[in-house]
């Protein structure tokens, strides 16, 4: 049912059996057969009568689902294929067929390149003598092949089994052989082309247009080689270079240029100043202006915008969206109903996601879907790419997380860093903190870890480190970008392809280390007992061991690994139970650990969770009331807390971008400071490693409850409180840059800060609105702190109203429904 020259192939068969005079018609259908029947009907409109015949359960294949109908079948019959386009004499054949008195005739013709179709040998008079089904090359014996077209008399049916599934070439054919019966082979005169690949569709579709085989045109030719539809307006500045073909009620804009071989459906528009060099647009395109079309195929109802541009060989699926100055590289295929974002270069077919992203990266690290987005082709690719930006001979290391996913993602990994000359050492199952944590020991020039994503169970996390175990830079994301899109990956020689080593020493050099940055007295002395609850992750197999040996009893709670991964309604079930126990057991605290050893959260002896912002202020207070004078750096949106508290114990707070590489810059970059991060990230301990680490966060919390005397519970209380809200909106990426420019130029210069997304000072220090773009997602976060609750509860009303009635002007459509 795909298009020739805006008719389906079994269109342009109907036609060819009408012309030879063969009027009753059955099609046998399994796949999608209501696409056919409604199509054509009863065939009246098409000058044929037509019946049908559905294969229900299971394909019967080619012969068998003749068998299938035998019993309509009485007398002298022709069986031609679905999916060839053809101009043969089919009177001519049947002449022959009766001539010689034969009980098969196969329909043949010589081609080139007969790899791909059954090579039949016939005598002289054309009596079949050898027949061999696709051919390997050592085995070609003709260039006389079978075109899948059959004249046939009823009884050679009664050599088929009933209901079964059966091949002509492969069952009956061999079989009339073997028994002697009359078996033909007629060699037709004409065109023919085995539409069963893309080549082959585009070489059909522009044969036709050339006129190298017979075919009934959709439309008047009011020149020469140029076909166009029924109220169709065409631009007078187009350029038009024949043959072209374009289909009913058609919009051509001012400027475009078709180009010879060009095919155009019905009711598709295509914008001004186009370069269609002879593309097939199926029905119901939007082409947008300035598009670069070349020798692909748009399917039904694509919209292509802006400047876009579709290289040789590519298809774009049905109801699929291309953004402006988006790149399809050739050859790529797009499944139906996908996204294309804008300006995103797509070099591998689009399958099963939904969409191809410009970016790779995201606000942390590579994700997607797990198998889905996040392929091993995809991987070796990825590492490959990273590996291009190091020197050849670097050496780099692979940790993972313990799950089935994360060793095929990375194994994917190390095999493309291998093929640039990049070394590895693969650390296999690890926690993230550890994996940092050696990266300047081992001299390396950075690093890789797989994960599930954090927050999303379904997801793959690839986050890339620097040789200092910081996440890498926005600048070295886009040099790994821009080597993966253009495909600029080196390929070292034999003699230079990566090593992979697995070092003994990673897990024994954090622990040195984290050992090292304790008050072990302290920890020795406090007799804690403290519940940990691991979540099935990775981090369970190291921090048992470094606690028990200052005498400190850990409980631990779901260590081991689990087949599937959490949602997060298990995981707050799980923290309720944790909770339970600590108050049970008496502890000094609970910590459910995540996010492979960087996230916790925290539960006091009376069982209440502690996360979030309350967590990120109960650890500026601890680490504080530890370091007076000290400096903590937090996200842009951590809670006004902080200050407080810094103030309390004369600190400093640096506040900076909402993403994790700028909070280990930040605190790498600054001296004095003692803590970063916040409750949602993790948080950092810069004189141990630049990231986070939940593992040591929970061996500091019994070091410091121990120092300062006091309980979580009585910290939590004593702690100041400041009211903190976060509102999420929809908003189109399109929208978000002109709302951060809207929103500075409506905001005195005094009231603003713009260190990520755009602050809005009230009058008191700590009454302030952010508003935020999401790095990820098509949304702005909406985030309103003060001390006093009745001008949050305002200021939040007061910019919710206004960013979304900038939204809703700017998009001419209502974007009202918060998250």
């Amino acid at each position: 049912m795909v298009p020739i020259l805006n008719r389906p192939i079994a269109e342009h068969i109907l036609n060819l059996l009408k012309r030879h005079g063969i009027t009753e018609v059955i099609a046998t259908l399994h796949y999608l057969p209501d696409i056919l029947r409604d199509y054509f009907q009863d065939g009246r409109d098409f000058g044929v009568q037509m019946t049908y015949a559905v294969e229900e359960d299971q394909p019967l294949g080619t012969a068998g689902c003749v068998k299938n109908i035998a019993d309509l079948l009485d007398d002298t019959f022709l069986v031609i294929s679905g999916d060839s386009v053809t101009d043969f004499d089919l009177q001519a054949a049947l002449r022959f067929h009766r001539q010689v008195g034969s009980k098969a005739t196969l329909v043949l013709t010589r081609v080139p390149n007969p790899l791909e179709f059954g090579v039949v040998i016939t005598s002289s008079e054309g009596q079949v003598q050898r027949f061999l089904e696709k051919p390997s090359t050592s085995e070609i014996f003709s260039d006389t092949v079978n075109t899948g077209t059959y004249i046939l008399e009823p009884d050679v049916l009664e050599y088929l089994p009933a209901g079964q599934e059966s091949d002509f070439s492969k069952d009956l054919f061999p079989l009339l052989l073997a028994k002697g019966v009359p078996l033909y082979g007629y060699v037709a005169e004409g065109y023919w082309c085995d539409v069963g690949h893309l080549e082959a569709y585009r070489d059909a579709q522009y044969a036709a247009l050339h006129r190298q085989v017979r075919v009934d045109y959709a439309y008047p030719e009011i020149s020469p080689g140029v076909w166009i539809g029924d109220n169709t307006q065409i631009d007078p500045s187009a350029t038009l270079h024949p043959p072209v073909m374009i289909g009913h009620n058609c919009r051509i804009g001012a400027g475009t240029v078709l180009a010879a071989g060009t095919v155009i459906g019905d009711n598709v528009t295509i914008g001004n100043d186009a370069d269609l060099k002879h593309p097939i647009i199926w029905n119901g395109a939007l082409i947008g202006d300035e598009v670069h079309l070349l020798a692909c195929t748009i399917a039904r109802g694509v919209r292509v915008d802006r400047r876009s541009q579709i290289l040789e060989g590519a298809v774009i699926g049905p109801l699929s969206t291309v953004g402006e100055e988006a790149t399809i590289k050739a050859g790529v295929r797009v499944w139906p109903s996908k996204q294309i974002e804008s300006g995103a270069t797509l070099n591998i077919n689009l399958i099963w996601g939904n969409r191809a992203q410009r970016n790779l990266f995201g606000q942390r690290g590579v994700s997607g879907l797990a198998n889905i987005d996040i392929t091993p082709e995809f991987a070796v690719k990825l590492g490959a790419a990273f590996g291009s930006t190091l020197k050849i001979g670097s050496r780099g290391t692979v940790s993972r997380a313990q799950r089935t996913i994360s060793r095929m993602v990375s194994r994917s990994l190390i095999a493309g860093l291998m093929s640039v000359g990049i070394h590895i050492y693969n650390l296999e199952a690890t926690a993230i903190p550890v994996a940092r944590s050696v990266l300047a020991q081992m001299g390396v020039a950075g690093g890789i870890h797989v994960r599930l994503h954090p927050d999303r169970p379904d997801h793959v996390l690839i986050e890339f480190f620097d040789e200092q175990g910081i996440d890498i830079s926005k600048g070295q994301e886009k040099k790994i970008e821009a080597a993966y899109f253009k495909e600029d990956l080196r390929r070292a020689a034999i003699d230079e392809i990566g090593r992979v080593t697995n070092p003994a020493q990673a897990v024994s050099t954090y622990t040195t280390a984290f050992e090292r940055k304790l008050n072990i007295a302290a920890v020795l002395h406090s007799q804690a007992k403290v519940v940990i609850d691991y979540v099935y992750a990775v981090s369970g197999a190291i921090l048992p061991e470094i606690l028990g040996k200052f005498g400190c009893d850990a409980v631990v709670l779901n260590a081991s690994l689990r087949p599937s991964a959490l949602s997060n309604e298990e995981r707050e079930v799980m923290l309720g139970q944790l909770g339970q126990v600590v108050q049970a057991l008496r502890a000094t605290f609970g910590a459910q650990v995540s996010a492979n050893g960087e996230q916790l959260i925290l539960v006091d002896e009376m069982g209440t969770s502690i996360r979030g912002e309350p967590l990120t202020a109960l650890m500026a207070d601890m680490m504080l009331t530890h370091h007076p004078r000290g400096t903590i750096v937090v996200p842009v949106q951590a809670s006004g807390a902080v200050e407080l508290i810094a103030r309390r114990h004369d600190g400093h707070v640096i506040r900076t971008k909402a993403n994790p590489t700028a909070l280990m810059q930040a605190c790498q970059a600054n001296p004095n400071v003692i803590l970063g991060g916040s409750g949602d990230m993790g948080f950092i301990f810069p004189d141990l490693h630049p990231g986070f680490d939940a593992m040591f966060c929970i061996a500091k919390l019994i070091e410091m409850l121990t120092l300062q005397g006091r309980s979580l519970g009585q910290i939590w209380a004593d702690l100041p409180r400041m009211a903190h809200r976060v509102q999420t909106l929809r908003c189109p990426w399109a929208v978000k840059g002109a709302l951060m420019r809207y929103l500075v130029e409506e905001t005195p210069p005094d009231r603003l800060e713009l260190i990520d997304g755009v602050k809005i000072l009230g009058d008191y220090p700590d009454d302030w609105v952010l508003v935020l773009p999401d790095a990820g997602e098509p949304l702005v976060h909406l985030v309103v702190n003060s001390q006093h609750r009745d001008w949050l509860d305002e200021n939040l009303a007061k910019y919710q109203a206004q960013v979304l009635n900038f939204i809703e002007h700017e998009t001419g459509r209502k974007e009202r429904t918060p998250l």
